[in-house]
């Protein structure tokens, strides 16, 4: 789960005790630079508390713009990473036996929507199939969650929304999201900004200058023209953040290249000729 920009227990205001959703408030604002009308399409999903589906490559900002609208509208924000052993009890909840006996621990989807939160699912399609037919009930009229081993039907608080997202890409590698599934949900979609957009974000986020964020932004231009050539995705604007942290702390740009684009983005061997060729390029 994502902890970026939270408030810690000892920091929120009167504790788990009196706000059970203390931890998922975010402290302060999270830096996010709009690239069209996401803003606005997300603030109107979010009156009429309509599910939203944010598409877009991996490291595009997509759970960045989550963080910085649950903190625009004020709203705590619960996230989980999803991933293929994820299932239903995970999401939902369980028995836990501990010294005073049996009690019933509240999964995070069931947190959001008992208390009003922000659900945010990330990467939707590495949960298993079954997984995501819990969702079902949430996203339609009847805004409710059934918990079976429980005994309980809960009815979603007036403020919980449920937001996921997913890399379309993940298509080609047999993932994707049921139509009974995807059909339920207003869909935002993200793509890597414009290059000054992405410029100005490295910048921001890493500490660089203009003219090095501007040259890490070339090499992620011409990584992306690889998945003609079979690059499964070019250079992230994530990844272009972490090489240029490790510039400014002072690591040669070539080296910092090398270790936080060329080497994880393939293991090819042509490819990673092409890599570092790519990087040779852009800082020669």
């Amino acid at each position: 789960m994502s902890i970026a920009g939270l408030r810690r227990p000892a920091e929120a205001a009167g504790g788990a005790a009196s706000d059970p959703l203390a931890d998922w408030r975010a402290a302060g604002e999270p830096f996010y630079l709009p690239s069209g009308d996401e803003i606005a399409a997300f603030e109107a999903a979010h009156a009429l508390r309509l599910p939203v589906l944010l598409k877009g490559p991996t490291g595009c900002g997509k759970t960045r713009f989550v963080e910085h609208m649950a903190w625009r509208l004020g709203m705590p924000l619960v996230t989980v990473a999803c991933h293929e052993d994820l299932t239903a009890g995970d999401l939902v909840g369980r028995w836990l036996l501990d010294a005073e006996g049996t009690r019933w621990h509240d999964g995070p989807l069931t947190m959001a929507a008992r208390h009003g939160a922000i659900c945010y699912l990330d990467e939707i399609v590495e949960a298993r199939p079954d997984t995501t037919v819990v969702l079902h009930p949430l996203t339609d009229t009847r805004r409710m969650l059934p918990l079976e081993r429980r005994n309980e039907l809960l009815r979603a608080h007036p403020d919980f929304q449920l937001v996921v997202s997913y890399n379309p890409g993940y298509q080609g590698m047999g993932k994707s999201l049921k139509p009974s599934t995807r059909q339920r949900f207003t869909a935002i979609d993200f793509g890597y900004p414009a290059p000054e957009h992405e410029a100005a974000i490295v910048a921001r986020e890493s500490g660089l200058p203009s003219e090095t964020a501007q040259a890490l932004v070339a090499l992620a231009v011409r990584t992306r023209r690889l998945e003609a050539d079979g690059l499964e995705q070019g250079a992230s604007t994530r990844m272009l953040v972490h090489a240029g942290a490790l510039i400014a702390l002072g690591l040669a740009p070539r080296a910092a290249c090398l270790q936080a684009i060329a080497l994880p983005l393939s293991d090819d061997p042509d490819l990673t000729v092409a890599l570092r060729a790519a990087v040779e390029a852009s800082f020669a």
